[in-house]
């Protein structure tokens, strides 16, 4: 993984004033091998990127990807091979905490549990008190799969980074991308952050326009990858569940233990997943905890 950033570009993306050098100092802290380039290491290591200044970066050689719909359908296998009872195509209208259980009540059925832990994404805020969920808002954010039009075998994942690009002080000034990890006839994945307006997710628009097609390519992909052609051959949205200060959310619904939570946690939670359900779990069945996450309750939402 590759961050590149200018060293006298302040900003605030997910939550940092200043992202590359935070993340150096973390990394330093827990001993993550990692490397500072210079603007001049960059273009020479990793000439497919075109910097715009003075760009500095920092490289990562055991940060990776995720494919996100085999680590679904990996939990969920895992889930079921240790007991669990998987219902899909269920909507849950409502959860009732009482003081022996809580009743989960569906379009399809009714269930009692001793513990629910509710991970909901962006319709997390209808299942919290309205004092945490007034915090959180739901943004729709557009990705676009670009061809190449030169240079192929320099974009497979061997030899082309995931990167995250800072490319000026908005939130929204930044975007990230992957290898062509399907082979260059699928393009490669990139997209940005935007925060323009909240919306609904059972409202959300799920077309990208190519207007929003074009302003990624031409606001941040064709001044810096010069190999990627204009050509989008998919496109598609997600949705972000944004917090104060991007932080995540992962506490207990009000004095109710019973009830525990985990927020979509600003849009960079997906690979946490696996940490925060196990911890999540182990609380719901009482088992000393092997990760303080104490620094996530919702009470510093309301400080």
């Amino acid at each position: 993984m590759l961050i590149l950033a200018s060293p006298h570009t302040a900003g605030n993306h997910h939550g940092s004033k200043s992202f590359l050098a935070d993340t150096a100092a973390i990394a330093k802290e827990n001993h993550i091998t990692h490397e500072l380039l210079s603007t001049s290491e960059i273009r020479a290591r990793f000439p497919q990127f075109r910097l715009s200044q003075d760009e500095t970066g920092y490289f990562e050689p055991g940060a990776g990807f995720l494919r996100p719909e085999l680590c679904i359908e990996t939990q969920l296998v895992l889930a079921k091979q240790l007991g669990a009872e998987v219902c899909t195509g269920e909507t849950v209208l409502s959860l009732e905490a009482a003081k022996d259980a809580v009743k989960v009540v569906t379009d399809r059925d009714t269930y009692s549990a001793d513990h629910v832990i509710v991970s909901a994404g962006p319709w997390i805020g209808r299942f919290l008190p309205a004092c945490i969920s007034q915090q959180l808002a739901v943004y729709r954010q557009v990705m676009a799969w670009f061809l190449l039009s030169r240079n192929h075998q320099q974009y497979t994942p061997e030899k082309f980074p995931v990167f995250i690009w800072i490319t000026g002080e908005r939130p929204s000034d930044m975007f990230y991308g992957f290898p062509a990890l399907n082979g260059p006839e699928h393009g490669l994945k990139t997209a940005t952050e935007r925060y323009d307006a909240a919306i609904d997710p059972d409202q959300v628009e799920r077309q990208v326009t190519s207007a929003e097609i074009a302003r990624l390519r031409d606001d941040y992909i064709s001044p810096r990858l010069p190999d990627v052609s204009s050509r989008s051959v998919r496109a598609a949205t997600c949705l972000y569940t944004v917090a104060p200060q991007a932080r995540f959310v992962i506490d207990q619904a009000e004095d109710q233990e019973r009830m525990l939570f985990a927020s979509a946690c600003s849009g960079h939670g997906f690979k946490h997943s696996a940490a925060i359900g196990e911890a999540l779990a182990r609380r719901a069945l009482r088992l000393d905890p092997l990760v303080d996450i104490s620094m996530f309750r919702a009470v510093g939402l309301l400080s």
